[in-house]
């Protein structure tokens, strides 16, 4: 039986959708992880047939693991990781060990976003930038002519809302700088303007130069100490003019970057100047993103991305059309959760097709810094998407979160 390797795998999301896929598709699955609590839980993971503890960040304690499996008899057929920051890991280690056909130069490129903004600095679609390097002094600091307030202060590795930071003076600028500074001490700090405007998100696959875009999703963001996307509303059918200003833009943004194999989403920011690239990462969003796009054209994205890890042409044939509507829910306080009430009758609402709940009874609850942070998810379909998302918001509000507070 061929295998799979995963590069770390969560406990839900795309992730382990993924995993449950390369089972379905009849693959040895294996998980390398550098968590030891994993590891003893892997019987929560039937659908992971082997999980090996590994220094996920040493290439050469990974690669020394693979030969021991080959050593074994097994053949690997695919190295893969839907988790960051192991994406380009995964590619180097494909490169070395399996027939791999992704961009892993272009990975690379995707997984720091000072490299990507300098890859793609003479674009129109990339917003204002300054990069601050690790040896260069930040005081005084203040913005060129390029650049005004608001700002975004970004670590090149930032992801998922992580380490973005908002800066609406110069005095919030020089220490969201320190922050980040003495946070990530060897890395650059990214100094990029604020993009007003509707923001999209955009799964897509790239064949052989070919650009196939799965999903259009409309985001809602609420705004606290962080911006944290809390509404996905993936459209069955895109406006003709939209859908063609889109595609116009994720070609020429994947043209430019240079990928020819892989997978990707985008955030795209539909501005005053036209639309702007607030975001690129080598991989399918997390979360619901996966459940969404089944829910809406009947199939499994990653399991068409690991057709293309595998070297086969993935297929995005709709068999199903759906609006499709996800309500995150966050916490408002800090708290330490006492009981969840509400998820049975939430489960039960008209249009709702799958409800996920985080954290756990005793958990510690606060107000999100991340999108990890959020709580939960309700995802619910309609036929229209005003309709998918009042059903999805009716549904979610059914679900509550009591806290002991602290």
């Amino acid at each position: 039986m061929k295998a799979i390797i995963f590069i770390e795998i969560y406990k839900s999301g795309s992730s382990r959708e993924a995993a449950k896929a390369a089972n379905r598709l009849g693959f040895f699955t294996i998980v390398f992880t550098n968590r030891a609590r994993r590891l003893k839980q892997s019987d929560q993971y039937p659908e992971v047939h082997q999980m090996i503890l590994v220094d996920t960040q040493n290439l050469k304690a990974m690669r020394k693991k693979i030969k021991v499996l080959r050593s074994q008899g097994r053949e690997i057929a695919a190295i893969v990781s839907f988790t960051d920051p192991y994406v380009h890991t995964a590619a180097v280690l494909a490169d070395e060990f399996c027939q791999s056909c992704v961009s892993t130069e272009a990975i690379h490129k995707m997984e720091d976003k000072v490299k990507t903004r300098l890859s793609l600095k003479d674009q129109p679609f990339t917003p204002n930038f300054i990069e601050i390097k690790p040896t260069q002094s930040v005081k005084p600091l203040t913005l060129p002519s390029s650049l005004k307030f608001p700002a975004m202060v970004k670590s090149p590795k930032s992801t998922g809302s992580k380490d973005a930071l908002l800066a609406e003076n110069e005095k919030q600028l020089l220490a969201n700088v320190i922050l980040l500074r003495e946070k990530y001490p060897m890395d650059s700090v990214l100094i990029e303007e604020f993009i007003d405007g509707e923001q999209y998100l955009v799964e897509a696959l790239v064949y052989r130069g070919k650009v196939m875009i799965s999903a259009v999703v409309k985001q809602e963001i609420t705004k606290g100490e962080r911006f944290i996307v809390t509404g996905y509303g993936l459209m069955a059918k895109v406006p003709d003019d939209l859908q063609k200003s889109i595609e116009e833009t994720v070609n020429r943004i994947i043209s430019a970057i240079g990928m020819e194999n892989g997978s990707l989403h985008l955030e795209l920011r539909l501005s005053n100047d036209g639309w702007k690239l607030i975001e690129i990462n080598p991989r399918i969003s997390g979360g619901s993103m996966n459940r969404m796009i089944e829910a809406a054209f009947g199939y499994s994205l990653v399991e068409q991305i690991l057709k293309l890890y595998l070297g086969e042409e993935p297929s995005l044939t709709k068999k199903t059309k759906n609006f499709v509507y996800t309500q995150y829910i966050i916490a408002t306080k800090k708290g330490k959760l006492r009981k969840i009430t509400g998820r049975k009758r939430a489960r039960k609402s008209p249009g709702v097709v799958h409800v996920h709940i985080k954290p756990r009874k005793g958990s510690k609850l606060v107000p999100p810094q991340t999108m990890g942070h959020r709580l939960a998810y309700v995802i619910a379909y309609g036929s229209t998407l005003e309709e998918a998302k009042k059903l999805a918001k009716k549904a979610a509000k059914k679900i509550k979160f009591h806290l002991d507070e602290e």
